[in-house]
């Protein structure tokens, strides 16, 4: 009997599952929260708990998506990451280390949910594969790699490296 009962039961358990599936890093996040409470570790706390914040402020969002995808995550985590390095120097520039080595400690906790990071090395490959690509050969050229590039990349490279590598081999 196609279409019928069981099919709407497998549409169902798909469904279920691919929620399960989406959950799984907030959820990741969630079980990390109460570890680090019961470890007393404050950095790790604080770190996973401001993850665990930009989750709610984009969940509760005025015109926001109550389902929050690992893309999303990850995108809030980036920028979380870069946050704590910018004020991590600001802080060394203004001779106070000790701050300085808490905001890394905090981005460096927060860095175990991103994917990897491509090396200096990976990320010039990368960049020359989409170069070829494009068929770009002078630097008028930049703003069609610099739109592939950046959505091939990205959570595996920053911003600024994939530019400042963009530009290198264009020029």
């Amino acid at each position: 009997m196609p279409g019928g009962y069981h099919s709407g039961l497998i549409a169902k358990f798909v469904c279920l599952n691919l929620t399960f599936i989406i959950m799984a890093l907030e959820q990741q996040i969630q079980e990390d929260i109460k570890a680090a409470m019961k470890a007393k570790d404050a950095v790790a706390m604080a770190a996973v708990r401001a993850v665990k914040n930009e989750i709610l402020l984009f969940k509760t969002a005025e015109g926001g998506s109550k389902d929050v995808t690992d893309g999303d995550i990850l995108k809030m985590v980036q920028k979380l990451v870069k946050q704590r390095r910018e004020t991590a120097q600001v802080y060394a520039d203004n001779g106070r280390p000790e701050l300085a080595e808490n905001e890394l400690a905090e981005a460096a906790v927060m860095e175990k949910y991103l994917p990897k990071q491509l090396s200096a090395e990976e990320l010039q490959a990368k960049i020359r594969e989409i170069v070829a690509e494009v068929g770009a050969t002078s630097i008028k050229d930049i703003g069609k790699v610099m739109g592939l590039a950046t959505k091939r990349l990205a959570g595996t490279a920053d911003g600024r490296a994939i530019s400042a590598a963009v530009k290198d081999l264009l020029s």
